[in-house]
């Protein structure tokens, strides 16, 4: 399994194999062990042990306490990454922001309607893929400009299901 991991404003890809553990795509010695009932792990890394406290802030966040300093630690798996690529994350301004499909599936739900002004972090379309739902969410305040599926709907990756305009300041809580 791949991870992105955020520290100290530097970014580092692990990955997380049968075989073998890769930091920025080299090999790395690691063993992770949890003390039961604590947020204390032991790791091993590259011969050298260390006791590591890591208590959860929320989704994909982390405070890690390690050798009497703290760091606070963002993780993101692929599939999480992909599918914020897919919804827009990062889009600028100017345009419409396409919340694209992550992957085939089937369209479950679709939570908005054109014209509607949605919050940031919205669900805007669910999807079912691999026996899972997803759902979609606007990375951005914005106006439903587009609704390009309805429900039963199958989709294809990359797929555009919804346009939003940007608000251009607007605040999308008054009506």
């Amino acid at each position: 399994m791949r991870y992105f991991v955020s520290v100290a404003g530097e970014e580092l890809e692990v990955e997380l194999g049968d075989e073998a553990t890769t930091v920025e795509g080299g090999i790395v010695e690691a063993d992770l062990a949890r003390v039961e009932g604590t947020d204390v792990h032991h790791l091993l890394l590259d011969g050298v042990s260390h006791r590591v406290v890591a208590t959860r802030e929320g989704k994909g966040a982390w405070v890690l306490h390690v050798g009497g300093r703290r760091y606070s630690v963002g993780v993101e798996d692929e599939r999480t990454r992909t599918i914020r690529r897919m919804a827009g994350v990062g889009q600028g301004s100017g345009g419409p922001r396409p919340v694209r499909a992550p992957m085939p599936g089937l369209v479950v739900k679709v939570e908005v309607v054109e014209g509607d002004v949605v919050e940031e972090g919205r669900g805007v379309v669910i999807v079912e893929a691999m026996k899972m739902e997803n759902e979609l969410r606007a990375e951005t305040a914005g106006k439903v400009r587009r609704v390009l599926v309805a429900p039963g709907d199958a989709v294809e990756k990359d797929q555009i299901l919804v346009e939003l305009d940007p608000l251009d300041g607007e605040d999308p809580t008054d009506g």
